[in-house]
């Protein structure tokens, strides 16, 4: 049974306990609330003192050693979430409203109308169980938005924040979720000669569970890219792990391939993601063809085909995800590929943390006030 609601009176009248007792003893019995009594403010600053399970007092006004006004000051200093009712001669308009300003949530007056006091006590203690539900609910809030603070902590911790580069290529990228957390991710890898591992994924989903099916899809490519061969049994491999153990029917598009700084060879296999671009020193650009493959986690046993492409010096690379090219503003319109293309042009001469820098700027100014929709990724790689 829930415990009964604890309650103070105070008041220098010896009759008001028994009388109390006996009027409320049908509340009593059914567990609704319990009494304590103190003849004086001083008394009752004692009682809260030692006992922190009081729910309400209910105080008279004029009492010897300190009255109801002055005991409304000290119980406000010790404790707020105790909801106090005063006890007014009737008319005495002044005192009440001064016990009202120094945090009084009610009044009766005298001579007492038990009825109207029971209503009284039940109201000020329905508005006191609202007032809890509402701490613990930001509590709880409080509490979630420290531990989206670690998840936002854990997931940039695992992204890469030191990009390859050496004679003849720079490589950079970013990620910006549109929550704390994100299902995005981008990573290098290196592998056996000279090959990097070039991924950009997003996840299904958003928030926790994205970001924990992302870390978890991550973890898995890693594993798959240093093991296998090329990028499409990487793929197939990744996707079969995915499958086994996938109660959230969570699923991920991932771009993955291997560069070779000293040929510019870039061999890629695509599950499902939005193609990757290539912009060309004269301005022109080429579309990765799609390779067939669908998204990972969704079906099981699918062989992921590869593509290739050779990067010839001054051509820029971009992996992105749908986050850029469907970034909207204000008025729903898309940014789009050919904002893309523009903005990776621009800046293709400056460098790869240049480009990977103006594309994040170009899409927020698209966006302007429009909220964040999409997480945006992008990774850039120049041949120099």
């Amino acid at each position: 049974m829930p415990t009964p609601y604890k309650i103070l009176v105070v008041d220098d009248e010896a009759d008001l306990e028994p009388l109390m007792l006996q009027r409320m003893r049908r509340q009593m019995r059914s567990g609704q609330y319990t009494f304590v009594f103190a003849r004086n403010g001083v008394e009752a600053l004692e009682i809260l003192n030692r006992d922190e399970s009081v729910d309400m007092v209910i105080s008279d006004i004029n009492m010897p050693q300190m009255d109801g006004l002055t005991l409304l000051n000290e119980i406000s200093k010790l404790n707020t979430d105790i909801r106090a009712i005063i006890i007014s001669a009737y008319g005495d308009m002044d005192n009440i409203r001064s016990a009202m300003n120094r945090g009084a949530f009610d009044f009766v007056t005298k001579p007492l109308d038990f009825l109207d006091l029971r209503t009284t006590i039940d109201r000020t203690l329905a508005h006191l169980e609202e007032w809890r539900e509402a701490m613990a609910t930001r509590d709880r809030l409080v509490s979630l938005q420290n531990e989206l603070k670690v998840a936002t902590g854990i997931q940039r911790s695992i992204l890469p924040t030191v990009f390859p580069s050496g004679p003849g290529y720079q490589t950079h990228a970013g990620m910006e979720p549109a929550r704390n957390v994100g299902g995005d991710f981008y990573d290098f890898i290196a592998l056996h000669g000279d090959r990097i591992g070039l991924a950009v994924a997003d996840v299904s989903d958003k928030g926790v569970p994205a970001a924990l099916f992302m870390m978890s899809s991550r973890t898995l490519l890693k594993g798959s890219a240093i093991g296998t061969m090329g990028p499409g049994a990487t793929l197939s491999e990744v996707n079969q792990l995915l499958c086994e153990e996938n109660e959230a029917m969570m699923f991920v598009t991932l771009l993955y391939g291997t560069y070779s700084p000293s040929s510019g060879k870039f061999v890629y296999a695509n599950g499902g993601h939005n193609p990757p671009l290539v912009v060309h020193p004269d301005g022109s650009s080429t579309i990765l063809p799609p390779t067939g493959g669908m998204a990972l986690g969704v079906e099981e046993s699918i062989e992921y085909a590869e593509n290739s492409i050779t990067l010839g010096q001054g051509d820029t690379l971009v992996l992105y995800s749908d986050g850029v090219t469907e970034a909207m503003n204000a008025s729903g319109e898309e940014y789009g590929l050919d904002r893309l293309r523009e903005v990776i042009t621009a800046a293709s001469s400056q460098g790869a943390d240049e480009v990977t820098k103006a594309i994040f700027d170009s899409v927020r100014e698209f966006a302007g006030e429009a909220p964040q929709s999409d997480d945006i990724t992008c990774l850039t790689v120049c041949r120099t």
